[in-house]
């Protein structure tokens, strides 16, 4: 797909993000759509199959794609010739966040509290890692933006619960404590990125935006132990990427 088209999509599919990555000046912004892109292929491939085999072959052919490019060989589908065009040969280097998406091809579980962090830290944190290195990002910015990554990453895996569970990609059995040990890593991931935020120069503030509402969401799971949805009103968001725009608060 081309970049226009990569743009549309994520304004559709993730406004907060889009609305953030305006804030980034080109070429950046299109290094981030294009990898938000591949972001979200990458999570949807597992998915186009219930046989394990099938899924691994549909996550491999984008690990094989991506490892073209690093070599400078052809790319493909037009979203492969727009990171090409963005990410040039480093777009092998993405290959890491395929790997990630191996785990879903099976359709297990999650067994506990630590599995589940440690895909996040694989998923979501190493998505805000490749976005730093979109931006150019100092070395002193990486543990904030991982923590953020770690807690936000949590609340929206944890909202989600009900449909990973139909999915075979949740937990093995509904575990109030479980879900509010979770929340509770949140609210910490949180809390150190909040507390480390003046490590994070302004110009990178777009990347670790994820919106409002994390915080709120974890909290109600950590007391009460079941899903709960990140829901805010169109007015607060568009608040929250205004406030972004105007001072450089991505932190809740």
């Amino acid at each position: 797909m081309s970049l226009e088209e990569i743009a549309a999509d994520l304004r559709d599919d993730d406004p907060d993000r889009f609305g953030a990555s305006l804030l980034v000046p080109q070429p950046a912004r299109a290094r981030l759509w294009a990898l938000y892109a591949l972001n979200h292929e990458l999570a949807r491939a597992p998915l186009h199959s219930n046989e394990p085999l099938i899924a691994e072959m549909r996550v491999q052919w984008w690990i094989d794609r991506l490892e073209a490019l690093g070599r400078g060989e052809g790319t493909g589908p037009e979203l492969l010739e727009s990171l090409a065009a963005t990410w040039g040969e480093a777009a092998a280097e993405l290959t890491d966040l395929a790997e990630a998406r191996r785990r879903d091809c099976q359709r297990q579980p999650f067994a506990d509290a630590d599995a589940v962090e440690a895909y996040i830290r694989a998923t979501a944190c190493a998505l805000m890692r490749h976005a730093l290195r979109a931006l150019a990002a100092p070395g002193g910015a990486d543990q904030a933006a991982h923590d953020h990554a770690l807690g936000t990453g949590l609340a929206q895996w944890l909202a989600a619960l009900p449909q990973l569970d139909a999915l075979g990609l949740g937990l093995g059995q509904p575990d109030p404590a479980l879900i509010s040990d979770l929340a509770r890593r949140g609210l910490a991931a949180l809390d150190r990125a909040r507390a480390a935020r003046r490590s994070v120069p302004g110009r990178v503030a777009p990347a670790l935006f994820r919106g409002p509402g994390h915080v709120a969401a974890l909290r109600l799971m950590a007391s009460e132990g079941r899903p709960v949805a990140i829901a805010v009103s169109e007015f607060r968001r568009r608040f929250a990427l205004g406030r972004l725009a105007l001072t450089g608060r991505w932190w809740e």
